[in-house]
């Protein structure tokens, strides 16, 4: 059952986030969408060790937001539903000198989740094509043909047996600011204060235009992006449960199968 069809960037087509309300919330109040939320984990929970017993499929999200966007929080939320020994999150930093030294893609290809587990990367090689584009870190010779690149990329990973979800969590400039705000005044948010994210703000309409370029050029049959209303925490976290629960549905996961003659063994006395 598709719960949230209408959050995908069909393939082909423009999006055009200004025609997309990060404050959308449907018919739901924050207590029927927690509800929500604590039956789809559960079911999440499920499914997950389908996926890792059987060792045959692996599952890859994406996620990529403007700067308080909520990765951090989704990650600590939704994905609390995973038994950890089955999740690998990796956060993409700035690259260091011998990743520079090879293609961009090469230290996201590490990082891809194995056989069985579930993969999380907050940021991501959409970097790549975001970031670099908006600081002029490269030509536009060099960031417009990666495009094509990834979609070769993710086709390959699809074909393997990885099925891939890409998140945008789609805030509105208020709501950053408010975010900002927040880090800036309580003490136990002054960790996640950067100054940069101030000099990122102000390109803000840069970034749109060219999360735009991203989500347009890279929705595809084999690796969806989905735009998330991420206004409010409560109803995001019920929209991304919701995507990864048809994802991993749609995967049709089972059990391995048991040894043979399963009930003839004894278990034996100590």
């Amino acid at each position: 059952m598709a719960r949230d069809r209408g959050y995908t960037v069909q393939p082909g087509k423009r999006c055009k986030l200004a025609r997309l309300d990060p404050g959308h919330t449907g018919d739901l109040d924050k207590k029927r969408a927690r509800k929500l939320v604590g039956q789809r984990l559960e079911e999440l929970n499920e499914l997950q060790e389908r996926l890792y017993s059987g060792g045959e499929r692996a599952l890859l999200i994406v996620l990529q937001a403007m700067d308080t966007g909520g990765k951090d929080g989704t990650i600590k939320h939704v994905f609390s539903a995973f038994n950890p020994q089955g999740v690998e999150v990796t956060s993409f930093k700035v690259p260091s000198e011998e990743e520079l030294a090879h293609d961009f893609l090469w230290r996201v290809h590490k990082a891809v989740p194995r056989r069985g587990m579930v993969g999380v990367f907050n940021r991501s090689h959409y970097e790549d094509v975001l970031v670099v584009r908006v600081r002029n870190l490269v030509p536009e010779a060099v960031w417009s043909g990666r495009f094509e690149q990834i979609n070769a990329f993710e086709a390959q990973l699809a074909a393997s047996g990885v099925a891939i979800v890409k998140l945008f969590l789609h805030i509105s400039p208020e709501e950053q600011a408010e975010r900002l705000q927040e880090r800036q005044q309580r003490p136990d948010k002054h960790w996640k204060f950067n100054p940069a994210d101030l000099e990122d703000r102000k390109l803000w309409k840069h970034f749109q235009t060219a999360y735009e370029d991203a989500l347009s050029r890279c929705s595809t049959t084999w690796a969806p992006w989905h735009v998330v209303p991420a206004n409010h925490k409560w109803y995001r976290d019920l929209v991304v449960s919701n995507i990864l629960l048809d994802t991993l549905e749609g995967m049709k996961l089972r059990y391995p199968d048991p040894p043979p003659d399963l009930e003839s063994f004894v278990i034996p006395k100590v």
